[in-house]
């Protein structure tokens, strides 16, 4: 059986998921993309090689068994929700678009359908789920990006910080992942993801910090928990188009991808 996988978004992730899909994945086909811009997206696909059209979200829905996220925020309900009722799988990389619409999960639940959070950007999820099986007493990470990864973000306008001015490792937020999320949308998604994987976003702790001498985004997590203590550090090389956005992550989202199709899944 062949898995047909739509993608909703066809920048530095979505290209280069479709990409990978048209090369050859065991088992899935790419069979439809969603687009803000149609043109460039067709352009992309015919530069590909890829015979996929471009459609509306519903019509993407109607068409997939798999629907891949990696839209724009500000899209990731007009994608999630004709997915979910339409009782498919979607693979989402907005693990921060997610917390803030948590009745997506009702909706899934409601629909037949399932929502899967593309986590290889982040190492050490698993044990995060396993240690909330039983008790953890905290949970902490810190961000370090360089200034241009955390332009745009809403919460920069909130303190007035320009980070393209920043000539010291400044610190931008210290709070909840939750209103870390909402703050740096486009940035957080790992720490969003983190907290769904362990205690929550209210009591999963995080500090933000620009540091103009890194050149890659850097998250630290501390986990305490009753039966493990976890430390763990990843450094992630950003995106050249997109550069909040790490280079592993398309490739965390075709590792998901291949843990559907495949017939060995590694991790829980």
């Amino acid at each position: 059986m062949t898995v047909k996988v739509g993608i909703a978004g066809l920048g530095v992730i979505g290209a280069k998921v479709a990409r990978r899909l048209t090369s050859g994945l065991e088992g899935m086909t790419l069979v439809a993309v969603t687009s803000g811009g149609r043109e460039k997206a067709e352009a992309a696909l015919r530069e590909m090689g890829a015979r996929a059209p471009v459609v509306s979200a519903a019509e993407l829905a109607a068409a997939s068994d798999v629907v891949v996220e990696c839209a724009p925020t500000a899209a990731f309900l007009g994608v999630a929700r004709p997915t979910l009722e339409a009782g498919r799988v979607m693979l989402t990389v907005s693990a921060a678009a997610l917390l803030e619409h948590m009745e997506m999960v009702e909706v899934a639940r409601a629909h037949g359908g399932r929502i899967i959070v593309a986590t290889g950007a982040l190492l050490g999820l698993d044990a995060v789920r396993a240690a909330a099986n039983g008790t953890i007493h905290s949970v902490t990470m810190v961000t370090r990006k360089p200034p241009k990864s955390l332009r745009g973000a809403p919460h920069l306008a909130v303190i007035g910080v320009d980070v393209d001015a920043l000539t010291e490792p400044t610190l931008l937020f210290d709070g909840s992942a939750r209103d870390g999320a909402r703050g740096f949308p486009a940035n957080v998604n790992v720490a969003a993801a983190l907290a769904l994987a362990g205690i929550g976003p209210d009591r999963t702790q995080l500090q933000i910090w620009a540091h103009p001498t890194l050149e890659r985004n850097t998250h630290t997590i501390v986990v305490d928990a009753e039966e493990v203590r976890l430390e763990m550090t990843i450094a992630n090389v950003p995106s050249v188009d997109k550069p909040g956005t790490g280079r592993i992550t398309a490739l965390s989202v075709i590792s998901a991808l291949e843990g559907l199709a495949g017939p060995l899944k590694i991790g829980s």
